[in-house]
């Protein structure tokens, strides 16, 4: 699973800096749609006439593996009996999928008990990235214009709640992303 970049450099702070990030110039060149980065557990889903078949969560590379150079993370087996997974699991039981192809889906596990839910979802639900991700048809490209539009930028998935970031959608696969909480001094909580 190839890590998405953020657009912009990032400082010793481990914040963005006003200066975009190489390979991520498409992006300022007003290239890709944008759609909703939303805030949960990452899965991907296996899906067979309506069914899921198989549940994965994402694993990220440790410190040392990272230091060895392994900087993308990898999808393993959810535990529907471990208590670790049991929200994940939550999730796939609330969602329908008589209208998700068969196929592998990548998707974003949301609800009360999953990330503090900043959405204040009232429900644990799965949504895939390829079927259901809001857009935003009008988003700046300049640092200020972000920084500026995060402090306001309403989700799409469940307004009235503010946004996690945004990720960009090149037409070639491409994808690159921004979260408020990038941002110097930016607020991570939602309103």
């Amino acid at each position: 699973m190839e890590k998405i970049p953020t657009i912009f450099d990032r400082g010793d702070d481990f914040k963005v800096l006003p200066r975009p990030r190489q390979g991520c110039e498409w992006v300022f060149a007003g290239e890709g749609r944008p759609t909703e980065k939303l805030d949960g557990t990452n899965v991907r889903l296996t899906v067979r006439s309506g069914h899921v078949v198989r549940v994965e969560k994402r694993r990220n590379p440790s410190k040392l593996q990272k230091q060895q150079g392994i900087i993308d993370g990898w999808y393993v087996d959810a535990d529907e009996h471990g208590p670790e997974d049991k929200w994940i699991f939550e999730a796939v039981r609330e969602t329908d999928f008589e209208r998700w192809p068969d196929g592998e889906h990548s998707a974003e596990a949301l609800g009360p008990s999953i990330q503090g839910n900043p959405l204040g979802l009232t429900r644990h639900l799965c949504v895939p990235f390829n079927l259901e991700i809001p857009v935003y048809n009008e988003v700046t490209r300049t640092y200020d214009g972000l920084h500026s539009l995060f402090s306001h930028l309403e989700s799409r998935f469940s307004p009235g709640h503010l946004a996690e970031g945004i990720v960009f959608h090149h037409p070639d696969g491409r994808r690159a992303k921004i979260k408020r909480k990038d941002f110097p001094g930016a607020s991570v909580k939602s309103r």
